[in-house]
């Protein structure tokens, strides 16, 4: 992707996000996407088919560059940018502490269940890339998919809890709250 394409999508990213903090996804039209972001109806679809499509590849990009990170990709092709630190976690929760593209607003936005739904099924692939980090502590009798689910609604529990809390902790504390409690 080129740079006026990438500042495109940036553009379009950052208005949704914008009206999703302010409207019901429902509400909100291609429209009203087009015009706040100010680009002409074609070139909305030439990157994104429907605005459902549009919260996915929000929810994507953000683990796209995590998983860049964990497969030792240096130069981020991505909306995110930033310096990744060891755990792939960690990263995340410094990621939301940034609040890039207004991830914030949209988790504690009218439309949060949505949003989260696409998250939580990218949040999936990545746990399922650390369990090693976890197995130690899973029970025997546990199967996997049970335990990858536990993990991963965990993950969005700490996560609720620390916007609830006004993400006062600092990421690295977040983190450690996480993997406490799996």
């Amino acid at each position: 992707m080129d740079r006026r394409q990438r500042k495109t999508r940036e553009a379009i990213f950052n208005a949704f996000t914008q009206l999703l903090s302010k409207k019901n996804f429902n509400q909100i039209t291609v429209e009203d996407i087009i015009n706040r972001a100010d680009i002409g109806r074609a070139t909305f679809y030439s990157h994104f088919e429907t605005k459902d499509f549009l919260l996915k590849e929000l929810c994507e990009e953000l683990f796209c560059h995590i998983f860049d990170v964990i497969e030792g990709h240096n130069s981020h092709r991505h909306i995110f940018d930033c310096d990744a630190p060891d755990s792939v976690f960690l990263h995340l929760f410094q990621h939301l502490q940034k609040n890039d593209n207004n991830i914030l607003e949209l988790l504690s936005s009218q439309n949060n269940e949505l949003f989260l739904q696409y998250f939580e099924s990218n949040l999936k692939e990545l746990v399922i890339s650390q369990l090693p980090l976890f197995e130690s502590r899973k029970s025997d009798k546990l199967p996997k998919a049970f335990w990858i689910d536990h993990i991963t609604s965990t993950f969005v529990g700490t996560l609720k809890w620390w916007i609830a809390n006004g993400t006062k902790e600092p990421p690295e504390v977040i983190t450690e709250y996480f993997f406490l409690a799996v």
